[in-house]
């Protein structure tokens, strides 16, 4: 009998001008990894873990909810950056780290790698060319969101084998192995873990012009509610208590869907903190709803707003409008989330800026009492607004794509400065309002 192949799960470093450790986790990579399980000796070294025993000790402080800094290094910039006026960094253990991993746990037969988003691939090619160089047995795959955007420049970067979109069928083919449709993501890889990843579906059955998942997705359909439950009660086992939502459309269907998932979370009383970075769609939050998610412990909520000019919400998808905002806001307050930890994500430096009215925007969300949280457009080969950019920048070319120099491309600094300025005043006058009116209540009890 021969022994089971030895499979190295990589979660690359970030190159970029600005990353935050906001719940990330490869939950592709462990999802992927856990149809592995007997099959295959899995090993897990991630970048992006701050809680590492080899991570420098002053980044591992964190907010309330698990959230904090990556360990960071200055970088020089790319050439096509150089009039960024901003500081361009590698976020991550330490790039020796990788070599002192081989060293103890090595030589593996393969590297499964997970990409995320296109501009980060400079932190992919670091991974792979560190494998070639300490470990060059060792054959690279590739998967994941960049991979399944763009898969001819990943395929530039020197990997053996790069898997495009959702079929797993080319990869258990590459490896030779028969997958394990049961197996749990690989959370049991991690020394310490305090946040886990949840999906109760896939995809989004919204058509938003500037959105990469149907590319990513192509249908919207639920996972197997027994599956997810199964996963939850995982990382219930494991001490973790944040868990976040990864969904693209958490809220659609909630009657097949979300309730019936979190009636069982209710049963579990497990005491769980849930969080949606992804935005929430804040037309589908019903008074119901929204009992239901304060009651089952929904913590942090993210709503997608992206403009109040109703013209430009119709032309981009017709998602959610002002009024089913402000309804949604009054449902979960009224349900006894705290609106502090509500925030709406707005788009900055769309290509049809000009009639999405950002900074009235912002102010229609704040009036609201929430957070504004803007969202740098990132244009997207593929999507019907990322294609428009190709006026301005070579689409082809996935550094253009970054969420931080693209505004400045197409907008210029002082005018992005001026809009983050705005948000950092709206977001401190919430901040006091909210504070007021806590005092007031205090004294009134």
């Amino acid at each position: 009998m021969t022994n089971p192949p030895r499979i190295l799960l990589l979660n690359p470093p970030i190159h970029d001008f600005a990353a935050y450790d906001f719940w990330l986790k490869p939950y592709g990579l462990l999802n992927v990894a856990g149809r592995l399980r007997e099959r295959a000796d899995l090993h897990l070294f991630d970048y992006l873990d701050r809680h590492h025993p080899r991570a420098p000790a002053e980044k591992l402080r964190a907010d309330v909810w698990g959230r904090g800094e990556f360990h960071s290094e200055l970088l020089d910039k790319p050439a096509i950056f150089s009039e960024i006026p901003r500081r361009f960094r590698r976020f991550g253990l330490p790039r020796a780290e990788l070599r002192a991993f081989l060293e103890r746990e090595g030589p593996f037969d393969v590297a499964l790698i997970q990409t995320v988003m296109t501009y980060w691939y400079p932190g992919v090619k670091e991974a792979i060319d560190d494998l070639r160089a300490l470990s060059p047995e060792t054959k690279i795959v590739l998967g994941g969101v960049y991979a399944t955007l763009c898969p001819a420049h990943a395929k530039s970067l020197g990997a053996d084998f790069v898997l495009e979109g959702l079929n797993l069928d080319p990869l258990w083919k590459f490896l030779n192995l028969e997958p394990n449709p049961a197996g749990l993501p690989c959370w049991d890889l991690y020394s310490h873990l305090d946040t886990g990843v949840l999906k109760l579906a896939d995809g989004c059955p919204f058509k938003c012009t500037y959105c990469s998942v149907p590319q990513v997705y192509p249908t919207f359909h639920a996972r197997p509610m027994d599956r997810s439950l199964a996963e939850l009660d995982f990382l219930i086992e494991r001490g973790v208590r944040n868990i976040v939502f990864y969904d693209d459309a958490l809220l659609y269907q909630p009657d097949r869907i979300l309730i019936p998932f979190l009636k069982e979370v209710v049963k579990r009383n497990a005491r769980l903190n849930f969080h949606t970075p992804n935005a929430l769609n804040a037309r589908f939050i019903s008074p119901e709803l929204a009992e239901l998610m304060v009651e089952s412990g929904f913590k942090v909520v993210y709503l997608g707003f992206e403009s109040s000019a109703y013209e430009w919400q119709k032309k981009t998808g017709g998602k959610v409008y002002s009024h089913e905002l402000a309804r949604a806001i009054e449902n979960l307050c009224a349900a006894g989330a705290g609106i502090d930890n509500i925030c709406a994500y707005l788009i900055v430096a769309h290509p049809n800026a000009e009639t999405q009215h950002v900074e009235d925007s912002m102010r229609f969300a704040s009036s609201l009492g929430i957070r504004v949280m803007l969202a740098e457009f990132s244009p997207i080969p593929g999507t019907p607004d990322g294609e428009a950019c190709r006026r301005w920048i070579d689409l082809d070319e996935p550094l253009y794509h970054n969420k931080t120099a693209f505004p400045i491309f197409f907008m210029g600094a002082p005018a992005i400065n001026r809009i983050k300025n705005l948000a950092r005043e709206l977001n401190q006058k919430s901040k006091v309002d909210s504070a007021q009116k806590a005092a007031i209540v205090e004294t009134a009890v």
